[in-house]
This record gives C-alpha cells, sequence and structure tokens, in this order.
C-alpha cells in the first residue's frame, strides 16, 4: 500500500481531490494548491512507489510499470474508502491518472493533467538513451540535474527546478533507476488514454507554453478528443503548478467545480 496523506479532515458532505506527483517529488509540490483546494474539497496526496515511505520498486513480485502503479493507487484508495475521487497530476503523474482512467475508470470523477506527457520527442528519446548509457558510471542525482535544466532551462523555471532537484536528492539511486526504465520502455505513441473507458471522463489538461519538450506533441494527440480541454499557460514551463500557481488554481478550480455533484452525500 502506498503512503497517503490527509492534508485536512475528510468531511462527508465534500468531494476528494487526490494529487499525484511527478518522479523524485512528494506532496510538497502540491503546497500552494492544497490550502486552495481544502477550502472546497477533502484533499488526499499519494507518495508513488521510491517516494517517502511507500513501498521502494523493488519491493513488487510482479514487473514494476506504469499499469502496476495504478494498481496500487487503486488498493490505497479502496483502502481508505474512496471509491471515487477528481484526481490533479503533475508530469508522472498525469501518466499514472491516464492509466487510472483506462483500468479503473469509475474512480476517476474527473482528472487534471498538468505538465502531461504522452509522448516523447525525438530529442526527448534522444536525452533518455544518452542517459540510459552512462547511468552506470555517474551518481543518479547527476542524471536528474541534467533532465532537470534541459526540461525546465529558463530563469523563470528556477523554483520549480530546484525545488525537484531537493526532492530527488532523497530517492534511493535504484528507485530512480527503476522509473528511468519505465520511461524508457514507454512507447513512442499516445498514453492509452483515449478509450472508451476513458472517453466519458472529463479531462483538462494544463501545461506550459516553455514546455518546449511535450507541449507541442501533446496538442497534437488531444486534438478532437471528446471530454478533453487543453489550456496553455504563457510564460511558464513543465511544472505549471509551481511556475504559475495562481493561474493554474483558477483553472483547476473551475474545472473541478464545474464536474462536482451537488450533493450532500459522501464521495
Amino acid at each position: 500500500m502506498l503512503e497517503y496523506i490527509f492534508h485536512n479532515t475528510r468531511q462527508r458532505n465534500r468531494e476528494d481531490v487526490v494529487l499525484l506527483h511527478g518522479i523524485g517529488g512528494s506532496s510538497r509540490i502540491f503546497h500552494k494548491q492544497v490550502d486552495a483546494y481544502m477550502k472546497e474539497y477533502n484533499v488526499i496526496s499519494l507518495h508513488l512507489p521510491g517516494h517517502g515511505t511507500s513501498p521502494k520498486t523493488t519491493s513488487y513480485k510482479n514487473t514494476f510499470n506504469f499499469t502496476l502503479v495504478a494498481s496500487e493507487v487503486h488498493k490505497t484508495l479502496q483502502h481508505i474508502n474512496i471509491n471515487q475521487a477528481h484526481f490533479v497530476g503533475i508530469s508522472l503523474g498525469s501518466i499514472i491518472i491516464n492509466k487510472l482512467m483506462n483500468h479503473y475508470p469509475s474512480i476517476v470523477k474527473s482528472a487534471v493533467m498538468g505538465g502531461s506527457i504522452t509522448r516523447f520527442s525525438p530529442l526527448s528519446k534522444l536525452l533518455l538513451n544518452t542517459g540510459n548509457l552512462i547511468k552506470h558510471i555517474t551518481p543518479y542525482i547527476w542524471l536528474y540535474h541534467l533532465f532537470a535544466y534541459i526540461m525546465m532551462p529558463k530563469s523563470n523555471h528556477k523554483v520549480s527546478r530546484t525545488m525537484f532537484i531537493k526532492e530527488a536528492k532523497k530517492m534511493r539511486r535504484e528507485d530512480f533507476l527503476q522509473w528511468y526504465k519505465n520511461f524508457l520502455d514507454f512507447h513512442n505513441k499516445p498514453v492509452q488514454c483515449f478509450g472508451k473507458k476513458a472517453r466519458i471522463i472529463p479531462k483538462l489538461y494544463i501545461s506550459g507554453k516553455e514546455d518546449h519538450l511535450f507541449v507541442k506533441l501533446l496538442k497534437r494527440d488531444l486534438r478532437g478528443v471528446k471530454n478533453t480541454t487543453l489550456e496553455i499557460i504563457k510564460d511558464c514551463g513543465h511544472v505549471c503548478n509551481i511556475e504559475k500557481s495562481e493561474e493554474f488554481n483558477r483553472l483547476s478550480l473551475a474545472f473541478l467545480n464545474k464536474n462536482k455533484t451537488l450533493t450532500e452525500d459522501a464521495s
């Protein structure tokens, strides 16, 4: 079971929002969202495998991949009696949400995905393969530094870049490399989030205009997809919930409130 954090006392007349971080991140990357969301929702963070006190990526008998992680998220939410929730994910978190929508659609009431990755560009794949060649002869945190600077190169990306590097230092080398392997195995095609099961789920994608490795492909992959909205934030990079927190909060809360069930029943 994954580590979970209730950020406020769960109330029966409020719906649940579940937060999923990116690789090397933690619930701390959502600190600017938590305060805003808690005014209207029960807010829960999950730490993905290899992060916080969640199980190590090497502790699973089955092959460690994104589908297994989605299963772990589902099991954890069932354990804490959450049968349906709104999900907010950043980067890797958005990939896991897409897996949830495909494999456990009934648990996803709506989905907000920031800095979403639907496929890797040729440059991204080149960088990943280069990192794979040197991963055994260099400290993993150097790889993380390298990719953080390539993904978030501008001065206005500094805060999010610094935070992610700081959080990544808390990871075990084995956990980082296991996640890295999963990105290497990531096929060059859109994430399987547009099948029949996921089509009816309301989806909001929020990306920075300066998210240069992913945003162009994201625009192309979302073209014509039903129940899907894409918002692009100017002067913003990959980690849009940190760099432009006020705009991210405004867009995401408007979306969540639009898809909230107006009853007094527990979620």
